[in-house]
């Protein structure tokens, strides 16, 4: 039986431009949920577009969540909406390559700091508070299967998602006998735009096989859906290299990230 607007859930969905954020927002809307969706770039005007096609109502926000304002004025717009948010999935999120002494720029690094982990935070203070006075809630962290080991040549990006990971275990148990419940999903190398934007396409893990974003989405919304503690997703591999971060020591971790993210020599 078909339900009308105002019975559908509304769920939230940050970055969701393009990548793994559109196809987690193409997972709500194709599962009956009207979305707010943000991202900083044109591309949102699209997305937005494909996702009323997919039969959900979408309002489209486009800010830049590395400011306070940003996240302000997504939540305004949630609160607007006069419905209780469902489901958030803040997904928002950028990288960042190279060698921290001499290759990267610091104002980039801030900048990653601020969205991966700031308006992560910032974000998820108002949607757990609105969530827990309900009762009722489901929020997806896109940590990565990068915050199981330290990033050597992409040090800061790798600290701000194990911050994201550390992050979404601490809420979950804080909210164990509520009904609100977080999910961590941790893929791996994906075919987005990441590394491009991430100056990476120079490094075996930049120029190497990627998972599919669909696929990711996929299984982090049904991890979501079915309350999950965290998914890796989508590849074996990826569920391999999770699985085998536990019981690697972090200087051999350092070392293995090494060898997938330092650029080829004389590169840059």
């Amino acid at each position: 039986m078909s339900t009308s607007p105002a019975e559908r859930p509304l769920a939230l969905v940050t970055g969701a431009s393009s990548g793994i954020g559109l196809e987690l927002a193409r997972q709500f809307a194709e599962n009956g949920f009207d979305l707010v969706i943000t991202a900083e770039d044109a591309e949102l005007t699209s997305a937005a577009e494909r996702l009323r096609d997919d039969g959900a109502r979408v309002t489209a926000v486009r800010v830049d969540l590395a400011k306070p304002g940003g996240v302000d004025e997504v939540y305004a717009t949630v609160r607007a909406a006069g419905r209780p948010l469902a489901a958030a999935a803040l997904n928002a999120g950028v990288g960042a390559g190279g060698a921290f002494a001499t290759d990267t720029d610091l104002r980039d690094e801030l900048r990653l700091v601020d969205l991966n982990v700031r308006s992560t935070v910032h974000l998820a203070k108002y949607v757990v508070r609105d969530m827990v006075a309900r009762d009722e809630g489901r929020i997806l962290f896109t940590s990565s299967i990068a915050s199981t080991m330290p990033g050597a040549f992409q040090a800061v990006y790798n600290a701000s998602k194990s911050f994201v990971q550390s992050f979404a275990l601490a809420l979950r148990e804080e909210l164990e006998d509520t009904g609100v419940t977080i999910t961590s999903l941790m893929p791996g190398p994906t075919d987005t735009e990441f590394f491009a934007r991430a100056d990476m396409l120079d490094t075996p893990v930049g120029a190497g096989p990627k998972d599919d974003p669909g696929a990711v989405a996929r299984q982090g919304f049904e991890a979501l859906m079915g309350g999950h503690e965290r998914v890796l997703a989508a590849s074996v591999k990826t569920k391999l290299q999770g699985h085998a971060s536990r019981v690697l020591p972090d200087s051999a971790k350092a070392k293995l990230h090494r060898k997938m993210a330092e650029p080829a020599k004389g590169e840059r």
